[in-house]
């Protein structure tokens, strides 16, 4: 994939940015960090060269002066509230959060339970909180909330609120997912501090949509895909259009609330220092593309995975119609056909020769190679292996791994783990392979070629089991899956 983002220039430039936004406000501002800030692999899809870790590097480059506050809605820990991607429950989210900031030297301050009405789960998560030395602290919903500014900015309103004891003049305010009460926590504080005497500044980092790029584009599109089920919206900011007479591209929610907003900081200020939403932004993503075209075709790319995942969670009824036909309204606006991901053709040309479950993977310099279901694998632990020969340069016809290993293991899985399928997944394939390669110089040769395998896009004519796409996903590749099972078991795992 041709590199279409400076990875270097934007940790850079966007640490300074963010400096000059503390000091324009004196000293001292709550960022709204939305996105995810360890493993931003939707923004590394679409923009090559962006590295996942980027937003974690900038905010390094302030620890002296960032201090870290996760918000977590405690109605999501009374639901259990799961993180898709990551398959575990927003509570444990947080955990693994303070630990990934603590490990690059950040400094967690605390943890604010937004929305909490007295939720036992809640309250339990609290008290292990403080048991490990977190400092956490509640903050209530307010009746009539957005609308009714003056309650809202009042001592019923954010003055009910236990207010969260800061340090420093970066106050980085995160959280697991979506709907946690980040802005609410930053206006929050902001209303408390000026009660204390103690002025403070409000800013959004917000990666996507990139502001200065059409809204059209591409990178802009992808977003949209990607955000179907919470049916974000991109549209030209009319308040910056009105104040500067420049067209910039914000999306509904932040347009829809400024009004509300602006009332806040009025309120709390006496004006507000933002003519516009996109103003509160301090996103410099867009002035890092070195690349267009390939942006452009990397986030092509990424559409049409996501249309891919929106079919297989309608099949899985995790997802809905509208879902899937607000990403083909945004296949149609930007021409993509389907042959632009080769893989797909592949896998589903010779699931139909072979009559068995098929996933075809594409090499970095274009060749696409096949695997198909066998007595010995399954079609992931196939197209791996297949791949893995043909980088190393090994013919298809060797056996990296023979029979007398495999089927040990095979009975393993069979007599005693309890497995109607004796076939091995990606992930057992490798650890044979691994074994074999201690003593055997061509599986070591193939074992080598892993890392090559990053950015490789996969297609499966079948939904996967949780067990191959984890494998794909640890590997860095970029897998879809046609929406069906291979089977019409009503259990899978």
């Amino acid at each position: 994939m041709k590199i279409g983002f400076d990875n270097e220039k934007y940790v850079t430039m966007q640490s300074e940015h963010i400096r000059e936004r503390i000091n324009s406000f004196g000293g001292k501002l709550y960022l709204e960090f939305g996105g995810k800030l360890f493993d931003d692999y939707h923004a590394s899809r679409v923009l090559p060269g962006f590295a996942p870790d980027s937003k974690m590097r900038m905010l390094q480059q302030l620890g002296d002066q960032a201090e870290i506050v996760i918000a977590i809605n405690a109605g999501d820990i009374e639901k259990k509230r799961v993180r898709g991607d990551l398959g575990i429950t927003y509570d444990l989210e947080v955990m693994r959060l303070i630990d990934n900031f603590r490990e690059r030297g950040l400094y967690v301050g605390a943890v604010v339970l937004t929305c909490f009405t007295g939720q036992s789960m809640a309250e339990l998560f609290q008290s292990h909180m403080e048991a490990k030395g977190i400092a956490v602290y509640r903050h209530y919903p307010i009746e009539g909330y957005p609308s009714d500014v003056a309650k809202i900015v009042s001592e019923q309103g954010y003055g009910r609120n236990e207010y969260i004891k800061t340090s420093r003049s970066l106050i980085v305010v995160t959280a697991p997912g979506p709907g946690s009460g980040k802005l609410a926590t930053c206006l929050s504080q902001i209303y408390q501090d000026h009660m204390r005497g103690i002025e403070a500044g409000y800013a959004k980092f917000e990666t996507f949509p990139i502001w200065n790029l059409a809204l059209e584009h591409p990178v802009n599109v992808a977003y949209e895909a990607a955000t179907a089920d919470l049916n974000d919206v991109n549209m030209i900011d009319p308040f910056h259009l009105k104040a500067y007479n420049q067209v910039c591209v914000n999306y509904n929610r932040d347009v829809e609330t400024f009004p509300v907003l602006s009332a806040m900081f009025k309120k709390i200020y006496g004006s507000c220092p933002y003519q516009s939403p996109t103003d509160m932004g301090v996103n410099m993503v867009g002035n890092c593309i070195i690349d267009d075209e390939a942006v452009c075709q990397a986030s092509r790319q990424e559409i049409l995975r996501r249309y891919f995942q929106a079919l297989c969670n309608v099949k899985k009824e995790t997802g809905t119609e509208t879902e899937v036909q607000k990403i083909e309204l945004l296949i149609s606006q930007l021409n993509i056909e389907m042959d632009e991901r080769p893989t797909v053709a592949a896998a589903l040309t010779m699931a139909e020769d072979t009559g068995e479950p098929a996933v075809a993977l594409q090499l970095p310099h274009g060749e696409i190679v096949q695997g198909h279901t066998s007595a010995l694998m399954g079609p992931s632990a196939a197209v791996i292996m297949n791949a893995l020969k043909r980088l190393a340069g090994i013919d298809r016809e060797i056996d990296l791994i023979s029979r007398e290993v495999i089927e040990p293991i095979q009975e393993l899985k069979v007599r005693h783990f309890g497995s109607q399928n004796p076939r091995l997944h990606s992930d057992e394939i490798l650890i044979a392979l691994s074994i074999c390669a201690a003593n055997d110089q061509t599986a070591r040769l193939a074992l080598q070629q892993l890392d090559r395998l990053a950015g490789c896009e996969v297609h499966s004519s079948v939904i996967l089991t949780e067990a191959d796409e984890g494998v794909f996903r640890k590997l860095g590749m970029h897998l879809t899956c046609s929406p069906y099972y291979q089977t019409q078991k009503l259990f899978r795992k």
